[in-house]
Parts: structure tokens; C-alpha cells; sequence
């Protein structure tokens, strides 16, 4: 967010973002009211997310202020994410003191809330010492944090939606992605194996490693409502075994413990144990959603006005998320490879091999474009905030390490891939992906799986070669 305090070139007439902060909060405190202006904080991908300190009389405050950037459209969204909030601290649920929420600061629908301290980093929270005893104790801490939200009726909130989860899922897949194999083997085997609901419940909707404010002692505090829902609970615990929320851990809560401790936790405050299957089921179904949410993160950069340097690169790591898909699955397991640049200095191609199959858009001329622009733009250095160029030196980097192995490995994996396609009688993924969600290719078949499973790991040895490589949970507990 700009630094917009008063300053030489500035309009001394001008009402700026500190002075609205500050005769709301002189308004609710009833008395005057300075203000720090506001600074960046990490995070918050969907939100604008600040802080600052506030000053009165009788009080001092560090205080966080979210905006939702799409302006009045959001102005609904973040109404509900007040409510819920409200809702849920009367009901036990860790969350930030809100202080102030309106429809305009700004231009922008806002939250002002208490500051947290703690720490959300996931890696800080799976290695750093200051969190080692605190560490095996999360994973129970989430399942009571998540039964505490699903004491709240989901009539305690009006306006939250309940939607059919497979639907979901369909919408998400044809509004953001291509036609996907690996998709509709997972939305086949979620429609085959759907386990009965256990409730109807408030859904957090982003429960996770990275959404929650953490001290030596535990979670204390819940962040990031903006996905909160009506639907089955057990969602939500599906989404916290998720294993991009494990960054490279084995435990399959979070990277903290066993999927045991998560549901005995759970039960001690709800009263009732979800079983296994239903668990598994949500995990599986939590995995396919994060294969979608990557696409649609992926669209920022491929769909929006301009580029975006880490979005390029996500559209190219989506085959982690298929990956842990078809982990979830049973499909496929951790392989060790090596790195097919580590005994190439440089790849000299004749091709930038532009769109080769299987790889996903963007290609490697395109990434290497938005580097290019990127370094040109000074995105890399210069006024950016020295963490967020150091973060963004290391995504470029590694948008160069993928059109490398892209443009060394090209043509012996477009061949190999098309050669899977023409074992069943087909010549693109859009045909494979049809066959499957029509039935004309079973789900289950070897030839099915195997084409599946090979595909993603040819487009995983381009975009992380290490990731296949990373443990993976147990299946049970």
C-alpha cells in the first residue's frame, strides 16, 4: 500500500488514508486519534494487509488494517468476514480483536483490527528452535480450533452459502483451466467414493499452516475468512492434510503431527470423531481444489492486464498440486531424481520449445519474457521493498531454471507423451480428459493411470525435479 501521509507534492487539501483512519478511530474511541502510516505486511494475497499504531489519550495501539482491492464490488465479502469474525470470537475461536469495519477507507471495503503478535511463516514455525516444544502439540491444537468453529450454527451468519462440493469443484475447473486428466480421475473417484456428510457447520474454507498467528504457547489467533462458508466440517480438516501446507514435512497435519492427533483433538471439543474415510475423502477432495486454486492463481498472469512474475511461475508448479493428487490417490509415490541441469552448464536448443506438450502455459519463452520485463521494470531492485525483490530474485531464478530444463528436455518428453496419447487412441489431453470424465476411459484402468501419473511427473521433472522426491504422508493416521 502507498505511503500516503502528507508530504512535499501533495495536495495539503487532500484527505489522505492516515486521516480517515484517524477520525474513524477518533470517532469510536471519542477522542483524538494520530496514526503511524500504514506499512506493508507479508501475506494476504487477496487482501491489501497493513499496520499501524494508533495513539489517543488513554490508549496505544499496533492495529492491522485488510482492504479488499476490488473497491464497492467487494464491499459483501468483507461485511461477511467482519460478521463471521464476531460470530466466532463469541465462540471461542482464537481471532484478532476487531475494532472497526465499514464499506469505504479509501475507496475499499476494510477491517481494522487488533495486532497479533506471533509468528505465520510456516518454515519459521516447522524449524525454528523458538517453536520446537509448541510443535508436536499444533496438530491437536488445530482439530480443537476447528471443532470450536463448527460449534457456530451456520444460521449465526446470514448470507453464507452452502454449495454441492463436486459442483464446486466443476465450476472451478471450467472456469479457470483447460481440460485436465488428472482432474477428472479425481472428480471421477470423489463421485465414486462419496462419503455421507456429518453436518452442516460454518466452514473456515482456508485452515491451515500459514493462516493462523502462532507463539511458544500455541495458536492464537485464526486469519483469513475471506473463503468462510456453510458446508460439511469435515472439509475443513481435509484441507488442513493437505501437503503443500506441509512444505516439505512428513507429518500430514501441517507438517506437525498425525492425522490422529488432529481428530481425538477434534472430538474432545465436538463430541464426535469423523472417521477415516470420511478424512480421506476431504483430503482427496482438498487436493483436487488446490490443483484449481493454482490454475486460477495461474490466470492472474496468463488472463490478467499485465505480467505477473510469481503468477507465471505458478502456472508452471501446478503439477506439485497434481502430484499430491494423485499421492492422495494412491496412484504413485516419492521418487528421488536428480536435476537434469546439475551436469549441464547451459541448455543450447535450436527451439525455445514453445508450448511443447505436457508442460502447462505459460511456455519457456514466455517465462523467460516476464524475467526479462521483470529486470527491465527494476521489479528486481531498486524501490522494492529489500524482502519482497529478495523473494522475487529467487522466483525469477527459478522461472529460468524451468525453461532450462524445459528447452534441454523438450523434445525427448513431447515425444514420450504423445506417445502415451496414441497407446489409447487419442491425440491431446483435452481428448483424454473428455474420455475420462465420459466414461470412454475408465478412471481405474492401468493404462489410464499410467498415462496420468507419467505425464505429471515428466511436467514435474521441468518445474521441481526435487518435489518428487519429497516424502509423503502415511495413508492412515
Amino acid at each position: 500500500m502507498t505511503d500516503t501521509a502528507t508530504g512535499p507534492g501533495t495536495d495539503p487539501g487532500q484527505t489522505t488514508e492516515r486521516d480517515e483512519i484517524e477520525a474513524r478511530l477518533s470517532a469510536l474511541w471519542g477522542a483524538p486519534v494520530t496514526a503511524t502510516v500504514p506499512s506493508a505486511m507479508p501475506g494476504g494475497a487477496s487482501r491489501q494487509t497493513t499496520r499501524f499504531t494508533a495513539h489517543c489519550a488513554d490508549r496505544t495501539r499496533d492495529l492491522v488494517l485488510r482492504r479488499d482491492p476490488a473497491g464497492p464490488a467487494g464491499a459483501a465479502a468483507m461485511a461477511l468476514e467482519a460478521a463471521v469474525m464476531t460470530t466466532a470470537a463469541a465462540a471461542g475461536v482464537p481471532v484478532p480483536e476487531l475494532v472497526d469495519s465499514g464499506d469505504s477507507l479509501g475507496g475499499n471495503p476494510y477491517l481494522i483490527m487488533g495486532h497479533v503478535d506471533g509468528e505465520v511463516i510456516p518454515r519459521r514455525l516447522l524449524r525454528d528452535d523458538a517453536f520446537a516444544a509448541v510443535r508436536p502439540d499444533l496438530a491437536a491444537q488445530f482439530g480443537e480450533v476447528a471443532a470450536r468453529i463448527h460449534t457456530m450454527g451456520p444460521d449465526a451468519v446470514p448470507g453464507l452459502v452452502r454449495q454441492d462440493p463436486i459442483e464446486a469443484l466443476r465450476a472451478l475447473a471450467e472456469r479457470w483451466d483447460s481440460p485436465r486428466p488428472s482432474v477428472e480421475m479425481g472428480i471421477r473417484w470423489l463421485e465414486e467414493h462419496r462419503v455421507a456428510p456429518s453436518g452442516d457447520t460454518v466452514v473456515h474454507g482456508d485452515l491451515r499452516n500459514g493462516n493462523v498467528i502462532v507463539g511458544p504457547e500455541g495458536i492464537r489467533a485464526v486469519l483469513d475468512w475471506e473463503l468462510v462458508h456453510r458446508g460439511d466440517p469435515v472439509e475443513d480438516l481435509g484441507w488442513l492434510c493437505v501437503k503443500a501446507w506441509r512444505f516439505g514435512a512428513l507429518p500430514p497435519v501441517g507438517g506437525f503431527g498425525s492425522r490422529s492427533q488432529l481428530l481425538d483433538a477434534y472430538a474432545k471439543v465436538a463430541g464426535s470423531r469423523p472417521t477415516d474415510e470420511q478424512l480421506h475423502w476431504w483430503e482427496v477432495y482438498a487436493s483436487l481444489r488446490w490443483v484449481l486454486i493454482c490454475r486460477q492463481q495461474a490466470a492472474v498472469h496468463l488472463e490478467g492486464p499485465g505480467d505477473s512474475l510469481e503468477h507465471a511461475v505458478i502456472g508452471r508448479r501446478v503439477c506439485e498440486a497434481e502430484f499430491d493428487l494423485l499421492l492422495a490417490l494412491g496412484l504413485t509415490a516419492p521418487e528421488t531424481v536428480a536435476d537434469p541441469l546439475a551436469t549441464v552448464d547451459a541448455a543450447a536448443p535450436d527451439t525455445l520449445a514453445r508450448g511443447a506438450v505436457p508442460h502447462d502455459a505459460p511456455d519457456a519463452d514466455h517465462l523467460l519474457a516476464v524475467v526479462e520485463r521483470a529486470l527491465a521494470d527494476g521489479e528486481l531492485g531498486g524501490a522494492v521493498p529489500a524482502g519482497r525483490a529478495r523473494f522475487l530474485t529467487k522466483v525469477a531464478a527459478n522461472a529460468l531454471r524451468i525453461a532450462r530444463r524445459e528447452a534441454l528436455l523438450a523434445a525427448d518428453l513431447t515425444a514420450a507423451h504423445r506417445a502415451r496419447l496414441e497407446a489409447l487412441g487419442l491425440t491431446t489431453d483435452v481428448e483424454f480428459a473428455d474420455a475420462i470424465r465420459s466414461g470412454r476411459a475408465a478412471a481405474d484402468a492401468p493404462e489410464t493411470v499410467h498415462a496420468v501419473v507419467a505425464a505429471v511427473r515428466d511436467k514435474l521433472l521441468v518445474a521441481n525435479p526435487r518435489y518428487l522426491g519429497q516424502p509423503a504422508a502415511p495413508a492412515i493416521g
